[in-house]
């Protein structure tokens, strides 16, 4: 007993704030990488690599030399074709980490104009919203999706570039059917109509209804490699969705949606101004 009690003093004896924060630090990123692949393939990749850990550990305590050396011939060259399978989801998950708060925290403010750009997404989103309710009525599927910190330069190289002021009229006519641009996604950068005729990647979910077709799944596709919103009117029934981070929300009215829009690219972006460090903000 006291030499029990010997050890756990000499253990915590010179335990110190700094490894206190390690830990605390490490637990907190294990957490963060459960979260980002709790709802991808990779579970199931965790579960399997637990599995091959226990059939190692039991293997060398039977001292089964032959299975031992193959898991760990597993172990050393699996890795690779780890890397090359589960690359969406890597890329994802980076992408994920690069959206974090602290990674978009501007030093220097002032290089942009952001009441313009406001502007502009008031425009755009007034003009979304209303489009997509004479869409709706009318069962003309449309494709659209609103850029937001992940530039999509590969998505608009897909397509036919605009480079337009948004408008009702110009979305309709857009996505009016047999015209030359209809079949294929349109992509919104800072307020402003970027492309048109995009093709998305579509998603692997697999749960998905039955019920929603290409253009659902390319949204969803979207909104799983990216941070873009994307706003999607079914040609079949006229229902309005919106695909953001890998999720499908139903349903929307034109005031649901412009409200939603608003709360993603006016308010969300007054709210990253207001967090910026302003002894660093330039003068003009």
């Amino acid at each position: 007993m006291e030499s029990l009690l010997y050890d756990m003093k000499g253990i915590f004896g010179s335990f110190t704030l700094t490894d206190f924060c390690d830990i605390l630090i490490v637990a907190y990123l294990l957490y963060q990488a459960v979260r980002l692949v709790r709802d991808t393939r990779a579970v199931q990749l965790l579960k399997g690599l637990v599995v091959l850990v226990m059939i190692y550990a039991a293997s060398s305590i039977l001292q089964l030399r032959s299975l031992s050396f193959l898991i760990r011939y597993i172990f050393q060259y699996g890795a690779l074709a780890l890397l090359i399978v589960f690359q969406p989801e890597l890329r994802r998950s980076l992408e994920q980490v690069g959206r974090t708060r602290f990674s978009n925290l501007q030093l220097f403010g002032g290089g942009n104009d952001n009441g313009d750009e406001n502007a502009r997404w008031r425009t755009a989103i007034g003009a979304i919203g209303e489009a997509a309710v004479f869409l709706s009525k009318r069962r003309i599927g449309a494709l659209i999706v609103l850029e937001r910190q992940t530039k999509l330069g590969e998505i608009v190289k897909t397509g036919t570039v605009i480079d337009a002021t948004p408008s009702a009229e110009i979305l309709g006519n857009i996505f009016f059917p047999n015209s030359p641009l209809h079949d294929g996604a349109l992509i919104i950068r800072q307020g402003r109509l970027l492309a048109a005729g995009c093709f998305l990647p579509l998603s692997d979910n697999f749960t998905i209804s039955k019920e929603m077709g290409t253009r659902h799944r390319a949204g969803l596709g979207m909104s799983e490699n990216s941070d873009a919103v994307v706003v999607i009117v079914s040609e079949e029934t006229g229902v309005i969705t919106m695909a953001v981070n890998g999720k499908l929300r139903r349903g929307f009215t034109g005031e649901q949606l412009t409200q939603e829009l608003k709360d993603y690219f006016i308010v969300e972006h007054e709210e990253k101004n207001d967090r910026k460090l302003p002894f660093f903000k330039v003068k003009r």
